[in-house]
């Protein structure tokens, strides 16, 4: 399941990206229009500023920009910032690679398969979509 944290982090970039003037945008904004606490979504924005998704600027007219053009973010990247690894289970992994205690030989492992399946699968939508993609289709 998605957590919260990167849920809210896809509402922020969607958010910023839609907004046609390209300038600052205040935490507060995001906060009351996507209804997330202002805390925790400073606390996401910030990893994502560390990451080389946003940039920020202080003062006056400040807040949170987009580095990169929406077109150039993929979810893939996005999700493995905020949510770690896209495969369920560590064996199947294409970044995190770990074996799995309990199984003894991958290649005969139903679960092993099928999550290979599912890994493959979820690849191909998230590499598919681009900030792009979901900020501007209802």
């Amino acid at each position: 399941m998605l957590s919260k944290k990167t849920k809210y982090g896809i509402k922020a970039l969607a958010y910023i990206a839609r907004k046609k003037d390209r300038k600052p945008v205040q935490a507060s904004e995001i906060s009351e229009s996507e209804n997330i606490s202002q805390k925790f979504l400073e606390s996401i924005m910030l990893e994502l500023r560390k990451s080389g998704f946003l940039g920020s600027k202080k003062g006056k007219g400040g807040g949170y920009y987009l580095i990169k053009e929406p077109g150039e973010i993929r979810m893939t990247a996005v999700i493995r910032v905020l949510e770690g690894p896209i495969a369920m289970v560590p064996c199947v992994s294409l970044n995190y690679y770990e074996k799995c205690d309990d199984c003894p030989d991958e290649k005969t492992c139903s679960v092993h398969k099928l999550m290979i399946q599912v890994r493959d699968a979820s690849l191909d939508v998230l590499g598919e979509n681009t900030l792009e993609d979901i900020a501007f289709t209802q």
